[in-house]
């Protein structure tokens, strides 16, 4: 018959306590000095070693050596107390002792001198469940005691202790242990009994634990005793404890992300169907955002030791953590707490749950303050990612010059064609009038073939075709670029330049085709893999694809959707899709048709925002001032032009931000 490890390996000194420095140190070193007080308060939660380190505070004062911090273990006195056999060191549980007439034989019993130890020492566990008239009993005697008896009073909570009876005593409060010397303790206690146990499954039970050495050590023990030849196992330790498998809440943070509600309510009904708790769903989905709001705001939690996750989950979580806003996360967060405290009292807990999810996905159907935020969140990531092709086609080292190289008053459209004026990162163009391109007109404006169109610099042939370069990120109207006027006088006439034409490579399959049914909650789950791939074939397709999730997959196409127009559209120029359905059969093996979708309603560019460069009207009388700086004129101001946006009714689908000037 074996002995329960949290018996085996209950500490036996001072030294062996684990997680009480704080505890321990103090108590060592008044033991050296000789300054023992006659009473101790040990409180804290349960299983963080009170108990055991009141028994050792009665070795370490009795023993022949002692009183010492380091008792030998070996003596008489030593060998009884931690048998259990000495008549000197008396515990009391307090739960079924605490009454008067328990106070009343204790106070008469303990006058008396001890046998054969140095000090008689009374541990009293659960002191908070000890009457009032109990303490007021035990008072005299705490307060002025023989110079032989010693107290050590052992409670969770000491705040019910008498404040009479507390204020008498040199308080010691103990603490739960973090989970990364929990885990070690753990994986110790598994090398020293001899069983393989899954580094997977050892997180669960640490987790299980919760600061607590005694209940960790008991869950541990209780796998250990249904393990098989093969060890403690994460399936059955998943099995046994009732803990969401961390696919399944992968797969739910991938779907709010996406806000794929038939993926969410889908790994509900996984979740309910395998027989698990949806509370306990609940509490790991909402334990999981909280990771995610500290991964979001400190990216090197890990190494701080705020998160305790390996390097592979690390990765996920981080990519999950660039799905969401601040705001996205707090709220998801807020309702996942709230339908969590509704469960508690419900006779439907996946309702509920269901509910809840529902709220989650859904911040346009409240009007609460942080509904709004939210969906003011996902507002600003758009803005903020209107950029990203641009950069990430400089970088991938195209012939094309990036805009911050070339000179002020001078840009590429789509055509290849340079372009008089500036135009901003976004996407919002506005021209100068002369002298801030190579031509000599007077006028600001750009139109399509209006009278009142300027002359501007147009790129040679060659030049168009050995540099082509697509629409800055925010163009709204990609289609409809003006033709632009070749280099010369205003009277020379606007010839649009002929767009080259780029071949889609051929790609030859390196991976068997699966022809076999997969979700799009699975390729989410590989999505990093595929952009790897995609990467290594061409930077500009993955940084396009860095905004993006898989939203559908069926047995022929694959659906993936974009935070905006702008992206989806140059998305679909080029052979951005070869790319992706190259990395596919890399990665999967499947054979997919790549379509593009939009989050959202497809923006319209307003009247307000459009006026003067869509639709060639004429150029207005505010022109800028001669004496003003000719990397000012043309511009338009970042904050006048979001202004403009907002007001005309775009709101949250406005697609580009104005680089400020």
């Amino acid at each position: 018959m074996s002995l329960a490890l949290y018996r085996k390996y209950r500490p036996q000194s001072f030294a062996e306590v684990i997680g009480q420095e704080h505890v321990t140190d103090p108590l060592r070193q008044a033991l050296r000095s000789g300054r023992i007080h006659h009473a101790y308060l040990f409180s804290g939660p349960r299983g963080c070693g009170k108990t055991s380190s009141a028994r050792i505070l009665a070795l370490s004062l009795n023993c022949e050596n002692g009183p010492t911090p380091d008792p030998c273990g070996t003596c008489d006195q030593c060998v009884a107390i931690r048998a259990g056999n000495s008549l000197d060191v008396v515990e009391l549980d307090a739960a079924s002792h605490g009454g008067v007439d328990d106070a009343r034989d204790l106070r008469e019993r303990a006058f008396f001198s001890p046998v054969s130890a140095r000090f008689k020492v009374y541990i009293v566990d659960e002191a908070h469940m000890v009457s009032r008239e109990g303490f007021n009993a035990l008072l005299k005697l705490v307060e002025e005691p023989p110079p032989f008896l010693k107290f050590v009073f052992a409670t969770t909570e000491p705040d019910k202790v008498l404040a009479t009876i507390r204020s008498r005593t040199h308080h010691y409060p103990f603490r739960l242990a973090g989970p990364r010397v929990l885990q070690s303790h753990l994986a110790g206690v598994c090398v020293r009994e001899e069983i393989e146990v899954d580094p997977r499954a050892l997180t669960l039970v640490t987790r299980a634990g919760a600061g607590s050495f005694r209940d960790a050590l008991s869950v541990l023990d209780q796998l250990i005793a249904g393990a098989g030849p093969e060890g403690v196992t994460y399936e059955r330790a998943l099995a046994l404890l009732g803990v969401t498998d961390l696919a399944l809440l992968d797969e739910a943070v991938d779907a709010l992300a996406a806000r794929d509600g038939g993926a969410v309510f889908h790994t509900v009904a996984r979740v309910v169907d395998a027989g698990h708790d949806p509370r306990r769903f609940a509490a790991d989905l909402l334990e999981r955002l909280r990771d995610l709001i500290i991964l979001k705001a400190v990216p090197d939690a890990v190494d701080r030791n705020l998160l305790d996750v390996d390097a592979d989950q690390l990765s996920r979580m981080t990519q999950q953590a660039g799905s969401f806003g601040e705001a996205e996360l707090s709220r998801a967060a807020d309702l996942l707490n709230a339908g969590l405290t509704e469960m508690r009292g419900t006779t439907s807990p996946r309702l509920v749950l269901e509910l809840t999810c529902a709220r989650v996905l859904l911040p346009g159907a409240a009007r609460d303050e942080a509904s709004t935020l939210a969906r003011v969140d996902r507002l600003e990531r758009r803005l903020a990612i209107g950029s990203a092709p641009e950069v990430a086609t400089a970088s991938a080292g195209t012939a094309s010059t990036s805009p911050a190289a070339r000179p002020v008053g001078e840009v590429t459209d789509h055509r290849g064609n340079t372009v008089s004026g500036n135009v901003s990162s976004q996407g919002n163009r506005s021209f100068g009038s002369a002298g801030t391109g190579t031509g000599t007109g007077a006028g600001a404006g750009v139109g399509t073939g209006s009278a009142g169109t300027s002359a501007a610099a147009q790129a040679p042939a060659r030049h168009a075709a050995q540099h082509p370069a697509a629409p800055p990120a925010g163009d709204l109207n990609a289609g409809a670029w003006p033709a632009v006027a070749q280099t010369g006088t205003d009277e020379q006439s606007a010839r649009p330049a002929a767009a080259p034409q780029q071949q889609p490579p051929q790609f030859a399959p390196t991976s068997p085709v699966v022809a076999g049914p997969i979700d799009a909650a699975g390729v989410r789950r590989v999505w990093s893999d595929v952009l790897d791939a995609v990467r290594a074939l061409k930077r500009t397709p993955h940084a396009l694809l860095l905004n993006a999730q898989v939203t559908a997959v069926s047995d022929t196409t694959i659906t993936i959707s974009f935070n905006s127009p702008a992206l989806a559209r140059q998305f679909e120029q080029g052979v951005n899709r070869d790319f992706l359905s190259q990395a596919l059969r890399d990665v999967l093996g499947i054979e997919r048709t790549v379509t593009t979708a939009v989050q959202g309603a497809e923006p319209q560019l307003p009247a307000a925002a459009s006026q003067g460069f869509a639709h060639g009207d004429e150029p207005t009388d505010d022109a800028p001032p001669e004496d003003e700086p000719k990397e000012a004129r043309g511009r338009v101001s970042g904050e006048d032009a979001a202004m403009a946006l907002l007001k005309s009714g775009l709101g949250a689908q406005v697609m580009g931000e104005v680089e400020q000037s």
